[in-house]
């Protein structure tokens, strides 16, 4: 295919002048998708000195960026409307944008259908409006969560049906993206970073590019190399999660406390790393990374059974939070049908706003299909709304404690007082471990 008279083949050296654009912070960039993790990212882009364009689908999303505010935990409205008023952050639905941009970061969602099989079709609308657009000069970046070989087998080729050849005349890489909703500890700035390459060219630019903002950068030999880390990192997590959630089947039906016997292991200086049971697994990532590689494998004959022995485990958890409210009600002389039953949290993670595959959720339906009566309170989810539930949330007061014939803490924030809640419940199932601490009287408190 012949280049388009349109591409610049007169740049000479397009690396070098792209790696100059990148060190005087010159280089125009612009970022697909205005989630948790792009808006962050343009964010952090913006306050080192970049001029940052997010492009999203959703007008409301864009219009809360133009208009100064956001919808992202971590990312403050002071932030945006500062950067906004600088003329650093700019949000459009718009994708001729991209025709004057230096540098395109990826940050679109990678969901699982219903069959479990990754969806990674956001990614090719994606690149496929970038293809149409994409010049001489240009860094590529796909910061997505997906399967082993997908910038390489998929990304690659569409974006050199343009004409253009990879590390010469543009530059592609893969850098999962490492946000932790909530964690004010480990941000951005201060996770190392890693990026792969589909040249060594490639990963040199994506390496200096990530490291105007990130103090480590840690590069690795192929897009490969980086797409799995990502995955090995949050497979480990699930895969131990599951552990030790069937270790606590099994402490229950030994007749000891799981909770003591993790902390009693976690003493042990080396060899160990204590994980926590819950009532399930929720969030963004540890529910649905490792199924994509699970689905890669399978194409190579390869049944990752770790993988999905632990989701397995996990996915049961859930219906195990019910049989223990079950059986603390049976402890009061009660049936589950008719009985109140009031769940403290349904966000996936202590103090952030996100329901994504909260177990919290799976917890309600069940108890619903069973005939309790539920309610639930979250000081950040007002109003929680699915296919299956439409329940506005109720504060945390006596008169709801009371009244509720089990109260189960699902998500424990960090906010409420646990001594106060189990001196006024008169039945609590503790999916978390939250009320360890408290003191006095607890035979009314049922430990997952």
């Amino acid at each position: 295919m012949a280049i388009p008279e349109r591409l610049p083949r007169e740049i000479p050296n397009p690396r070098q002048m792209l790696e100059k654009k990148i060190a005087s912070h010159e280089a125009r960039i612009a970022v697909m998708g205005l989630g948790y993790v792009g808006l962050t990212l343009s964010v952090e882009l913006g306050k080192v000195g970049f001029s940052v364009t997010g492009i999203d689908t959703s007008a409301r999303k864009v219009d809360l960026v133009e208009s100064g505010k956001s919808d992202v935990q971590g990312v403050s409205e002071f932030e945006v409307a500062g950067l906004k008023a600088v003329g650093k952050l700019t949000a459009t639905r718009e994708c001729d944008v991209l025709d004057e941009t230096d540098v395109v970061v990826v940050c679109v969602p990678t969901p699982l259908n219903k069959t479990r099989d990754p969806d990674v079709s956001f990614i090719l609308q994606a690149c496929e409006t970038i293809k149409d657009r994409l010049r001489c000069g240009q860094l590529v970046i796909l910061e997505s969560t997906t399967y082993p070989g997908t910038t390489q087998e998929l990304v690659l080729p569409l974006l050199e049906e343009s004409g253009l050849k990879v590390g010469r005349d543009f530059f592609l890489v893969f850098s999962p993206e490492r946000v932790d909703p909530g964690n004010r500890v480990y941000t951005i700035t201060n996770t190392p970073k890693v990026v792969g390459g589909i040249t060594p060219s490639c990963a040199e630019i994506g390496t200096h590019f990530y490291r105007q903002l990130i103090g480590e950068v840690v590069s690795v030999s192929s897009t490969q190399a980086a797409e799995m880390t990502k995955l090995l990192e949050n497979t480990f997590r699930s895969v131990n999660i599951g552990l030790v959630n069937e270790v606590a089947l099994m402490c229950d039906r030994l007749g000891v406390d799981v909770w003591e016997v993790i902390d009693a292991a976690a003493t042990k200086p080396f060899g160990f790393m204590p994980f926590y049971p819950g009532p399930g697994l929720g969030g963004h990532c540890i529910p649905v990374d490792p199924h994509f590689l699970a689905w890669k494998l399978k194409t190579l004959n390869y049944n990752a059974r770790f993988i999905e022995l632990a989701s397995e485990v996990t996915r049961s958890m859930p219906g195990y939070v019910v049989e223990k409210i079950t059986d603390a009600l049976n402890e009061h002389e009660r049936c589950l049908k008719g009985s109140n039953i009031l769940i403290l949290g349904v966000t996936y993670k202590p103090d952030v706003r996100d329901i994504r595959e909260s177990p919290a959720l799976d917890i309600l339906e069940m108890l619903q299909e069973k005939g309790a009566k539920v309610s639930y309170c979250d000081p950040f989810v007002d109003h929680l709304q699915t296919e299956t539930l439409d329940l506005k949330g109720v504060t945390l007061n006596e008169k709801s404690l009371t009244e509720s014939h089990c109260v189960v803490i699902v998500t424990h924030h960090s906010d409420w007082d646990y001594e106060w809640i189990v001196k006024r419940a008169r039945c609590i199932v503790d999916t978390r471990n939250a009320t360890q601490a408290v003191s006095g009287k607890k035979d009314h408190v049922f430990k997952l």
